[in-house]
């Protein structure tokens, strides 16, 4: 199936028209009915959206009886809040269509790496029922994921943990405190946040590892259920890890994750 633009009328504060300038999802469906569904977002530290950690991505999903949909969410010259917007109408979106899609409209999950581990940590702590009286009636869907899975995610935007380059290109270089404050998703938390899956390597030289323990520390004092697996080794931006001993053990820990909360065939 070919992709599907989110907005079909123009995105909210798009500049132009060109495909950087128009979010869409590519769906990669399973056959059944009521198939569970995961929303992937490539990271790429807001700057660009890495094929790998899509395409990939998605096709081991489906390997898994999981239909999967890559998002192209807005970067640079895009700033905040427009990804948020587009994950946040991307979860919409299959959640309305979800007889087009023969997906079950309560097991939507979203999974992202790296800058897209923030984007889906910031969606999955920032959400609303939606609007039952908006004329667009995707809009009167609820853009609460219902599972989230953050793979050596960006969390943090305060140092000496967080990505410089991703908070520039997220927010510009001149921020306010506040608002890196607002967006450092582990102070966001709530006892209504998804259950989560997170995997780090201890080694990641470019996002360390205590971006994933503060999410989770902020998960255990809300009590939400999760997974954190933290491998010994590996440079960051893996992606599916195939080639790295040890590391690649993720996909199984995070598929049974996954059967374990109902996304299974």
């Amino acid at each position: 199936m070919t992709e599907q633009l989110l907005w079909m009328h123009g995105a909210p504060f798009a500049l132009g028209n060109t495909d950087e300038d128009c979010p869409a999802i590519t769906p990669y469906l399973v056959e059944g009915d009521n198939r569970p569904a995961v929303i992937v977002c490539p990271g790429g530290g807001y700057g660009a959206r890495a094929y790998h950690e899509g395409e990939p991505i998605a096709q081991w999903l489906n390997s898994l009886g999981i239909s999967a949909f890559v998002l192209r969410y807005r970067v640079v010259p895009y700033q905040y809040p427009c990804a948020l917007l587009d994950i946040q109408r991307a979860i919409r979106t299959v959640r309305f269509k979800a007889g087009q899609f023969r997906v079950n409209p309560n097991k939507i999950g979203i999974m992202g790496f790296s800058a897209g581990g923030h984007l889906v940590s910031n969606a999955g702590t920032s959400y609303n029922k939606g609007n039952k009286h908006a004329e667009d009636v995707i809009e009167r869907e609820s853009c609460r994921p219902d599972l989230l899975v953050l793979c050596y995610p960006v969390i943090t935007l305060n140092e000496p943990y967080a990505h410089v380059g991703s908070r520039n290109n997220l927010l510009g270089i001149e921020a306010l405190p506040e608002k890196v404050a607002q967006l450092c998703s582990e102070a966001q938390v709530t006892e209504d946040t998804p259950p989560t899956f997170l995997w780090h390597t201890s080694d990641d030289a470019a996002v360390p590892v205590e971006n994933s323990l503060l999410f989770a520390a902020a998960l255990r004092k809300h009590k939400v259920l999760f997974d954190l697996h933290v491998y010994a080794k590996g440079r960051h931006g893996l992606g599916l890890a195939e080639d790295e001993e040890h590391t690649n053990e993720w996909t199984a820990a995070c598929a049974s994750w996954l059967a374990f909360n109902g996304y299974k065939s």
